[in-house]
Order: structure tokens, then sequence, then C-alpha cells
């Protein structure tokens, strides 16, 4: 199973936590139901070009979170997400990019303003096209 999930060296947030972020979002948001298998860390690993331990390390921080589990011989499957928990992430998921969208702004000189039209903009253009 491929996922939609791209990563950038040009990025200041470390590779793993990339992919990790990514993951957790398909998971929180229903992309990836409870029982969904996932790729391997070595498939992930070659399908992203990063290494194993990369990957291996997202997949670390997301069980140990409680988003998958792994079953010997089986493989990485999506786990079941309380529904508050699932709340939770899907918050944090979206303060994480907005804070993330607002220290960018910030680094190249926008003011409040700018980004709260920016913003509304952005908001209107994929609300008003569904």
């Amino acid at each position: 199973m491929k996922l939609p999930i791209r990563v950038s060296e040009e990025s200041r947030e470390p590779i793993y936590h990339q992919i990790e972020t990514q993951v957790k979002a398909l998971i929180v948001g229903g992309h990836l139901p409870s029982g969904t298998p996932l790729p391997s860390i070595r498939a992930m690993a070659s399908e992203l070009a990063c290494s194993v331990i990369t990957t291996r390390r997202a997949y670390q921080n997301l069980e140990s979170n409680g988003y998958i589990k792994t079953v010997q011989g089986k493989g990485t499957f999506v786990r079941e997400i309380e529904k508050l928990q699932k709340e939770e992430a899907k918050q944090k998921v979206v303060y994480d990019a907005f804070q993330k969208a607002i220290e960018q702004g910030k680094q190249v000189g926008s003011t409040k303003d700018d980004l709260l039209t920016i913003f509304n903009e952005v908001l209107n253009r994929n609300f008003n096209n569904k």
C-alpha cells in the first residue's frame, strides 16, 4: 500500500517527524481506518528515499503514542483510536500546521493582517469549491 506522504529534505522538521505527522493526520482524518495494514519499514523507507532508521523512528513514535501496532510476523496496522483522542489529535495537527505557517510568514516579514488576509483567502478558496 502506497501512502500519500511527501518528505522534504529542505524542511527544518526532521524527516522522521514529517512521516509521523503525516501518518497521524491520515489516521485521525479517517483516511486510514483501524486495522489498515501499513507498508513495512523497509518499503516505506524505499518509497520515501530515506533511511530505514528514520522510518523505524517514525513507526516507533506512532506505536508508543497508540496510533499503530506491530504484530510479529504479520505487519504493522492502524490501531483503533478513541473518539476523544482522535478529536484532540485532529486539533493538534491543524494547530501545528497553523503554527508552522505563522512562523514562516513572520520569517518573510508578513504582518498579522497579511497572514489573516492570506488565511481567509485560502479558507474561502477551499470551502467555496466544495
